[in-house]
């Protein structure tokens, strides 16, 4: 028989415990229902909004089929040496993105950068095929003005997935990832490791799965300090890419946004993209 202090006890337990699970289910839901608002990052422009980059550049908005806009900017140069598809990180828009596309085109390459679905001057209901569909249909942009020999796919953080997935359904001159990730999921994981993320989550961005079906040479770039998506999440990426394909450069020191504060970073990217 349980006396009154047990019994008291007991209930206290219980109670806590009823909390304590309440709090968890709480914290799932959030995780489930907010994932677009904590993955998604977008700041929105108005449609009038007018960009200034160093280098002459055109607009362009690409009207998909599911009545989405889709903002872009083609920077163009003279006699370029190639083009430079890129895929750009989850905060932000063009105009700030722009100016940092603008370094490729300082080395003589031609840009086509895209703003998301809700980023910038874009519309249209997100999803992560919507995802894919965008960029396949500015990749198909470019193949009508370029060999594709011609195209350089470059993902950024979020954006390497996305470089990711046109690598393995295209034959691209070359891929190059900056701070990719093993798949978005992966990421989560190791964020909130108490909770089935697996189960919860609504973009996967499987970057290991496409990673294994590139054709083209492989370019990953990662900081040593990088607290966003960490050295182990682009490792693991890497083990899966064809180890004929694949180069990995480590940043020693280097966080999530500024690989190019680093001298390494700039001397293997002219070795890349000479």
């Amino acid at each position: 028989m349980l006396n009154t202090h047990q019994k008291q006890l007991k209930q206290r337990f219980k109670k806590g415990f009823i909390v304590l699970l309440g709090i968890y289910i709480m914290l799932g839901s959030l995780l489930y229902f907010l994932q677009e608002k904590m993955l998604f990052l977008p700041t929105v422009l108005e449609q009038d909004f007018t960009f200034e980059f160093t280098y002459p550049f055109e607009e362009l908005f690409f009207k998909m089929n599911d009545g989405a806009v889709i903002n872009a900017i083609h920077f163009k140069t003279e006699n370029p040496k190639g083009v430079i598809l890129y895929f750009h990180g989850n905060a932000g828009d063009l105009s700030r993105w722009g100016n940092i596309a603008e370094y490729f085109v300082a080395l003589s390459y031609d840009v086509l950068i895209m703003d998301y679905r809700t980023y910038g001057k874009s519309t249209g209901i997100l999803s992560e095929q919507a995802f894919y569909d965008d960029a396949q249909y500015c990749y198909t942009y470019l193949k009508a003005r370029y060999a594709e020999n011609e195209i350089t796919l470059y993902g950024r953080s979020l954006g390497t997935g996305i470089a990711s997935y046109l690598a393995s359904n295209n034959t691209p001159k070359q891929l190059i990832l900056e701070t990719p990730y093993y798949s978005i999921v992966d990421v989560a994981i190791s964020r909130f490791p108490i909770f089935p993320v697996e189960k919860l989550m609504r973009y996967e961005f499987p970057s290991f799965q496409f990673i294994k079906k590139v054709t083209c040479p492989i370019y990953m770039f990662h900081g040593t300090e990088d607290e966003v998506i960490s050295m182990q999440s682009a490792k693991k990426l890497f083990h899966e890419a064809p180890k004929t394909l694949r180069s990995f450069v480590k940043i020693d020191g280097a966080g999530h946004n500024n690989l190019v504060d680093f001298e390494l970073y700039h001397e293997q990217i002219k070795k890349i993209c000479p």
